[in-house]
């Protein structure tokens, strides 16, 4: 089956919505302090009409089943943006979707002229954060940046250049 990379439309505002908040209580993750409460999580389309930032959505089948964006999240150091509401569904693992996204999100970042980019994740979000060490992503000993996601408590950065 073949699947699409594509840039956001507001279209897909709800599909987005959904994505997330139906993988975040699979993984039990559905807590406050996580994008399963960010109101923006709702309407993704504006907030990535930020020239510095990008988001993308695979689609199969015209049915959104991932996606993920970069963004310039307050408070980062210069250089740095934020890996954000990267998200998969089940039948979209194990086929390099997700790794297709995260390279499509590190051109974009290096394009803007980024020099790192920075994630915020959980325990509960174990096969991510295997995913993304295999990356390249180095754990942090705390936050930078101010997302508002205090319930995330793993904290990385990869070098771009």
């Amino acid at each position: 089956m073949k699947s699409t990379l594509r840039p956001i439309q507001q279209t897909d505002n709800p599909a987005l919505g959904k994505l997330i908040k139906t993988v975040l209580a699979e993984f039990k993750a559905n807590k406050p302090g996580t994008a399963y409460f960010d109101e923006s999580t709702d309407h993704l389309s504006e907030v990535f009409e930020n020239p510095k930032s990008a988001y993308w959505v695979i689609e199969e089948n015209e049915q959104i089943i991932g996606g993920g964006g970069i963004f310039p999240t307050d408070g980062l150091p210069d250089g740095t943006c934020e890996l954000v509401k990267l998200y998969l569904y089940p039948e979209a693992r194990g086929k390099g979707l997700g790794k297709a996204l995260m390279y499509k999100c590190f051109e974009k970042a290096m394009a803007l002229g980024y020099k790192n980019i920075y994630l915020e994740s959980m325990p509960e979000l174990n096969q991510a954060i295997s995913m993304y060490e295999k990356m390249g992503f180095e754990h942090q000993c705390g936050p930078l940046g101010n997302s508002g996601h205090f319930g995330c408590d793993i904290w990385m950065v990869k070098r771009l250049i």
